[in-house]
């Protein structure tokens, strides 16, 4: 163990595995001993509002909007990729190094703004696993929420035994999302020809999609994922020189392209169940209890359980992954943090309070969004700042062709944030060409 720094939450025997592999005297044995980092910020792109604007692409437009993902998924691996190297090589999270460097002028309406888009995702995850339990188990809305509160601060708990149980419970509810997903496809008729096709051949049918391709696109990179991936990937072990973190970098972006990929296909099979499904006799689908409800007598009580169970294991887990990102953002912006139990009755409240006013759920959903896109350059332009800094990352400063396509992903993705909010607030966008 003299050749590395152990963190908290690493068994003895996990820690001297890596630092094996990290001295380059292990091989390739044990290929998932850095996994988890990606595997939980991956939740991010498989949360309810992917349920809903993949629902809504898919039925109203088949396969047309299957590049979009993939486009989406490609600048997501990109961001993920450089919060994860930001957090090895510093061994601090994004919200730290903003209260380090920057003056305070500046780092508290960054934490202001962060903790209102935390808050905001968590609402959006909460009320998506609440609508699961409700739909699943024929209960009321409200109880729904209750249920899904107590199912996360449970999770939350295996905190308090280090991060790799909680990864591990992560990890097992993405592997659930994706099962759902492979039997649906199962079930759901799909050209495999037209999907093959538009994954690859861009194309917008009309202005329509163009408001479905920005929600995609748009909303892809999530504040709290960029956030909580430093944090994540900072936090397992310190690297004690340079060939050390060399190598933690490239496995974090093995587990990068992995995690993130399986998230990319969830996304398109998402698309791909609704396009089979619903396209083109139910095109007007947007909504998740209207797919829930429309599947089971076009394919089966089987199909819509199982659309339950991934949106179920969906919300739960993306819950949980927004309330540690809340805390990492408090305590990397000002230092201190409340109780995981605070954290977690605090943001379920907005939720109670929205469902009890009589907002649609989907209505709420979509509020969260344009939350998020609000905040969403705080964490990014901080990212890249950072990132290319040479004083701060040494020879792992991004530079060249990833920090030409990372300026360019983030133009994108503002760019269409922009546009995105556009839109909600009426304004109408011609279509390109």
């Amino acid at each position: 163990m003299s050749d590395l720094v152990s963190r908290p939450g690493l068994s003895e025997r996990t820690a001297r595995a890596v630092a094996d592999r990290l001295a380059g005297r292990a091989g390739w044995r044990n290929p998932l001993i850095f996994a988890g980092p990606a595997v939980v910020a991956s939740i991010a792109y498989m949360d309810p509002g992917n349920f809903a604007t993949n629902i809504q692409a898919g039925a109203r437009y088949g396969y047309d909007l299957l590049w979009v993902v993939l486009l989406a998924s490609l600048i997501a691996m990109l961001f993920q990729g450089l919060s994860a190297r930001l957090g090895i090589v510093t061994g601090r999270n994004l919200a730290e190094l903003c209260r380090d460097t920057l003056p305070p002028a500046l780092t508290i309406p960054m934490w202001i703004i962060s903790e209102i888009a935390a808050m905001a995702t968590d609402l959006a995850e909460f009320l998506g696993g609440a609508i699961g339990i409700a739909l699943l188990a024929h209960l009321p809305l409200m109880a729904g929420m209750a249920i899904t509160g107590i199912i996360t601060y449970g999770i939350l708990l295996l905190d308090r035994r280090g991060f790799r149980p909680m990864e591990l419970a992560i990890g097992a509810l993405v592997g659930v999302i994706a099962l759902c997903y492979l039997a649906e496809l199962l079930i759901v008729p799909v050209h495999w020809r037209q999907a093959a096709l538009h994954t690859v051949l861009p194309s917008l049918p009309d202005a329509e999609a163009l408001t479905i391709a920005v929600g995609i696109v748009g909303a892809t990179v999530m504040p709290h994922a960029l956030f909580l991936h430093s944090g994540l990937s900072g936090a397992r072990v310190a690297p004690q020189d340079a060939a050390q973190r060399r190598r933690l970098v490239r496995y974090s972006n093995i587990e990068v392209l992995a995690a993130l990929g399986v998230a990319g296909l969830v996304n398109m099979a998402m698309v791909a169940m609704a396009a089979g499904a619903f396209h083109p006799a139910h095109q007007g689908i947007a909504e998740i209890g209207e797919a829930y409800r429309t599947l089971s007598p076009l394919l089966g009580a089987g199909a819509a359980v199982i659309f339950l169970i991934s949106l179920l294991a969906s919300g739960v887990s993306s819950s949980v992954v927004g309330t540690l990102a809340g805390q990492m953002v408090m305590q990397g912006f000002v230092g201190f943090s409340i109780p995981i139990w605070l954290r977690r009755a605090l943001t379920m409240i907005p939720g109670f309070v929205v469902i009890g006013l009589g907002v649609n759920p989907t209505r709420a959903l979509v509020l969260s969004q344009v939350v998020l896109s609000l905040a969403l350059p705080v964490p990014m332009l901080a990212l890249l700042w950072f990132s290319t800094r040479r004083a701060l990352m040494g020879a792992l400063a991004v530079r060249g062709i990833t920090a030409i396509a990372a300026i360019g992903g983030a133009i994108v993705i503002l760019g269409l944030n922009v546009v995105l909010l556009l839109q909600i607030f009426g304004v109408n966008m011609p279509l390109p060409g």
